[in-house]
């Protein structure tokens, strides 16, 4: 899990590699879970708030933009 800070410090195209990356690792753990393979199912969790974090600098770094 990375720190606010650390995502912060990322460019946009960055993040959006990012949440590429963790939405499929998400799809992985869903079908995990449905197949009943899923190990850890709190980690669902953990990458469903990961993209949260990462969609809500995406828009704040796009927002400062259009200001500019």
């Amino acid at each position: 899990m990375k720190k606010p800070s650390e995502i912060r410090a990322q460019t946009v195209e960055e993040l959006k590699h990012e949440e590429m990356n963790l939405r499929k690792e998400l799809f992985n753990l869903k079908f995990q879970k449905i197949t009943g393979e899923i190990e850890n199912p709190m980690r669902i969790r953990e990458v469903r708030r990961a993209v949260a974090r990462v969609l809500t600098v995406i828009s704040e770094k796009i927002k400062v933009k259009s200001e500019e």
